[in-house]
């Protein structure tokens, strides 16, 4: 169960060291992403091979137009790639039809979006349980009040989305993409539109996600200092994976960074 905030974060865990493992939640195979067809057309990623570990948290970054917006929609199922394969939980997206592709994601991925995506005519507890719902499986109100309560929403349920703080819409989003127990929790710029202390406790319950539920989280981000709190940052450049750094500080990513934006 989450549990509140303290000025100590959740251990880290160890991440894979390998490029693909036996044991992955999320594994991308020569995947690439194309963009139109002859010279007008562009490559969003470009033969990309990399394996996730269950149970860890990995940022993805890189410069503007490097395909991190690609990558998190290919391996979250919402685009499909021109060629290679994904995997999510062992199941390999390709072999889904739309409609059973749709389900999956509405049952085995949770999503947490810099614009929180609530429906406002909803309260606090139906847009946390709406997955469920579109699922057509019963919400179990002791789970969503574990939830809520992780996530600093005790007391909230009633309410609707106007009346929440930035900070607690997140969170509300947060909810939602946990009340399934997702295969991956996939994120992307989750702390961009949030002010640096409301960011900070946001992380930290991704964080949490992590160390105390076992969940797996892949995050696209520009923000070094949310970086840092991941166990792995993976690096992409033109569309290709160049660099990655495990147990990172903001100081190790920033260097990367800046690297990557003089070699273009």
């Amino acid at each position: 169960m989450l549990r509140a905030r303290s000025r100590k974060s959740p251990a880290r865990t160890t991440p894979d060291t390998t490029a693909v493992s036996t044991a992955t939640a999320v594994r991308l195979t020569q995947v690439t992403k194309r963009y139109g067809d002859g010279v007008s057309g562009a490559v969003a990623l470009d033969d990309v091979s990399i394996g996730i570990r269950p149970a860890t948290f990995t940022a993805v970054m890189g410069p503007s137009g490097s395909g991190k917006s690609t990558f998190l929609q290919c391996a979250a199922g919402l685009d499909r790639p021109t060629s290679g394969t994904v995997q999510l939980g062992g199941q390999d997206l390709a072999e889904l039809s739309e409609s059973r592709l749709t389900e999956y994601r509405r049952t085995r991925i949770g999503f947490v979006f810099q614009a929180f995506n609530l429906l406002p005519s909803l309260t606090v507890e139906q847009n946390i349980t709406l997955p469920l719902r579109l699922a057509g499986t019963a919400a179990d109100s002791g789970s969503v009040d574990s939830v809520a309560a992780g996530v600093g929403l005790a007391g909230l349920l009633r309410r609707r989305p106007a009346e929440l703080s930035g900070g607690q819409q997140q969170r509300v989003a947060i909810a939602r993409a946990l009340i399934t127990r997702p295969e991956v929790v996939f994120a992307d710029e989750p702390t961009g539109a949030l002010d640096p202390d409301t960011a900070q406790d946001i992380l930290y319950l991704l964080r949490q996600a992590v160390t105390d539920l076992h969940q797996t989280v892949v995050m696209v981000t520009h923000d070094p200092v949310a970086a840092q709190h991941t166990d792995r940052v993976v690096f992409l450049d033109a569309g290709r994976v160049v660099h990655r750094v495990d147990r990172p500080s903001a100081d190790q990513v920033k260097r990367v960074m800046s690297e990557l934006r003089r070699t273009r």
